[in-house]
């Protein structure tokens, strides 16, 4: 029989604690411990509607993966499902919601965005606070996240003149696979957060523009989601962050090898979660809005001090499961002996470490420091690009190398690429664009990217991507006065 609301609402403490989502009722008191996140965000919604927080950040079948048939108890009655939608129409808004409707109704034409920093601005406009908190966060102090930008203004190019450029193809491939030019979606999670359709949007237009895309472990559409969306050959790359079992992680290898995804981008830079304070802030930034004036500290109410704050904020805390022992001599063999799709190594971050991974002959390397979200202080990566080129070029020729983290424009691109990368990953850029105007606004940055490199090329004299080389690029011992757009 379909289950009424009072029939939920009495299960709502750690010993019986029901939840609905989509109008389908599920127990999930056994789970409440293995949850990563802790009991507390689940008791948060025991014995009620949880929909509104749990749809944008998990795929359309985390339930059926994580959570037993038995515990699947069957939908809600139509005058339950009646009554919470009615209870949805008269919910009053927050003041974050009402500002996000009305900036949304006044975003300009997609004809007016020019560069990726005009769509990086509407995005800040129309994306819930908590959410752009997320997407734009960098630990601690942000230092990182600003140099990963400024570090393109402290290389300038040496153009060659007098070279024929009517034809210019910016064509490449990484990994073996064709790309359209030399940049690739790189790994970042839970686009529903911006947009319902979330990596679907971003999937959608990689295939049209004939580029790749790295799925993460934790986007918030299903793996086989995506592959559906994908067009037939369409290269989807996998982000794997790699549990500490490993018979769950080959299994995870398995199921992406099985839907098509084209290779394993080992993610290394996350032996614990960066200090992400923007994010976790964010949170009681709009609690003190609604109530219109901050909360005191009161003595008797204190529950405690560190041990009170989720530090883990909007990432997923499934990241708390990961493998933190990973190593040379173990991770690289096991993960080669689970499967015969390319490898590669994302968030490498110095000199010894990529001649390290050469010499464990992984099929590429992306330099990364995670857009700034995990060590403050660790260089930016076209800095580690440019010093692998003085240092070890012999690098290039052992394995592909990538870059990705604060690249905004063509020039970045082909600074980068220049100096050796295959090509340039974007992250944020696409989350932004997916956010403020879904499939349409992946598009647009395509089509930006694609005129500022193919006229970046056309300025230095190269007409193919081969005709990009180092002396191309020279660093420089000052900085350009930019207006930050940070």
């Amino acid at each position: 029989m379909p289950f009424s609301l009072e029939d939920v609402a009495v299960h709502n403490n750690r010993d019986s604690c029901w939840v609905i989502i989509n109008q389908q009722v599920y127990d999930v008191t056994e789970f409440l411990p293995e949850h990563p996140g802790g009991f507390s965000i689940i008791l948060k919604y025991a014995g009620r509607d949880a929909t509104r927080a749990y749809v944008p950040i998990h795929p359309k079948d985390a339930l059926e993966k994580h959570l037993p048939k038995s515990k699947h108890l069957g939908p809600i009655a139509d005058a339950a499902a009646q009554k919470l939608e009615e209870a949805e129409v008269k919910r009053e808004k927050s003041q974050d919601e009402l500002r996000v409707e009305k900036s949304r109704r006044e975003r300009p034409l997609l004809s007016r965005i020019l560069n990726l920093y005009d769509m990086d601005e509407v995005a800040k406009k129309v994306l819930p606070f908590k959410v752009y908190s997320f997407y734009s966060c960098g630990a601690d102090d942000g230092i990182t996240l600003e140099q990963n930008t400024r570090a393109f203004s402290r290389f300038f190019f040496n153009p060659r003149v007098m070279r024929p450029v009517s034809k210019c193809d910016p064509s490449t491939k990484i990994l073996g696979f064709n790309s359209s030019l030399p940049i690739f979606v790189s790994g970042a999670a839970q686009a529903k957060l911006g947009h319902p359709l979330g990596e679907l949007n971003i999937t959608r237009a990689c295939g049209k523009a004939k580029l790749a895309q790295m799925i993460s472990t934790h986007s918030s559409c299903s793996y086989s989601e995506i592959a559906n969306a994908a067009l037939p050959g369409q290269p989807l790359f996998f982000q794997l962050y790699k549990s500490s079992i490993d018979e769950k992680a080959a299994s995870l290898v398995k199921e992406v090898e099985s839907l098509g995804y084209k290779s394993i981008w080992l993610t290394v830079d996350v032996a614990t979660l960066g200090n992400r304070e923007k994010d976790v802030k964010s949170g009681w930034v709009l609690e003190d809005q609604e109530k219109g004036v901050p909360s005191y500290y009161i003595e008797e109410a204190e529950k405690g001090g560190e041990e009170s704050v989720n530090f883990f904020g909007t990432s997923s805390p499934r990241v708390a499961l990961d493998d933190h022992d990973m190593t040379w001599q173990k991770t690289v063999p096991w993960l080669r002996s689970v499967t015969k799709l390319p490898i590669a190594l994302k968030g490498i971050q110095c000199v010894e470490d990529a001649v390290l991974a050469a010499e464990a002959g992984v099929d590429g390397i992306l330099l990364s420091n995670h857009g700034g979200r995990q060590l403050e202080y660790s260089l930016p990566p076209l800095e580690v690009l440019y010093r692998i080129r003085k240092q070890r070029p012999d690098v290039f020729d052992k394995t592909e190398v990538y870059i990705d983290g604060g690249v905004h424009r063509g020039t970045d691109v082909l600074k980068a690429v220049c100096l050796g990368a295959k090509a340039v990953g974007f992250g944020r850029a696409f989350l932004f664009a997916q956010s403020a105007y879904g499939e349409a606004g992946c598009d647009k940055i395509i089509q930006i990217l694609r005129r500022e490199i193919v006229t970046g090329m056309r300025l230095l004299g190269a007409s193919s991507i081969k005709e990009l080389r180092p002396e191309m690029v020279e660093r420089v011992d000052w900085e350009p006065i930019i207006r930050s757009r940070l």
